[in-house]
């Protein structure tokens, strides 16, 4: 599974940091959202196309929150 974007809301702490992710396997796309952090809880979506996974994307960004797009690491192959 490839990870090609990540998004922050820019908070720190279990209680407040949210994360979205978005990956990609062959012709299947996930879109992870987590909240509170590595150790947080996960909530996972699949879909058929990358447009589709992007609308959730865009559909879980919105909100109070400032997101911010992060780096992704290159995978180590």
């Amino acid at each position: 599974m490839e990870q090609r974007k990540h998004w922050w809301n820019g908070k720190w702490g279990r209680i407040a940091r949210k994360d979205v992710y978005l990956r990609t396997n062959g012709d299947q796309w996930y879109v992870e959202q987590r909240a509170g952090g590595s150790e947080g809880t996960s909530h996972f979506f699949e879909y058929d196309s990358e447009d589709a996974a992007l609308d959730m994307v865009r559909a879980l960004l919105t909100g109070p929150d400032e997101w911010r797009e992060l780096s992704v690491r290159p995978s180590a192959r």
